[in-house]
């Protein structure tokens, strides 16, 4: 049974704010975030735990034509996931991983 997803309020801010971004520079570039995006959580939906598991209890899936990483932690027995980051590489690493 495939998982669902929760996005955390900061992490929600932080795809919107990409994606302005995006948009701004590229109506082609912020459809095909969109696209990245969405296609890393259905992976990430199917298979929780095939990605890394870097830090306690936080995995990350990188995006491959962009430069973010989705961070996530596992909620097994509610078959939930929660995307606590929306992760770009060049922001402070030591603000990467929250609750």
């Amino acid at each position: 049974m495939a998982y669902k997803y929760i996005i955390h309020e900061l992490a929600q801010q932080e795809y919107e704010t990409s994606l302005q971004w995006y948009a701004e520079r590229s109506k082609r570039a912020a459809e095909n975030f969109i696209t990245a995006v969405n296609d890393a959580l259905h992976l990430i939906c199917a298979s929780p735990t095939r990605w890394r598991n870097s830090y306690k209890s936080f995995y990350e899936l990188g995006l491959k034509k962009y430069p973010f990483t989705i961070i996530y932690t596992i909620e097994p027995g509610k078959q939930l996931i929660m995307i606590s980051s929306i992760y770009h590489y060049k922001r402070n690493p030591k603000k990467r991983y929250r609750k």
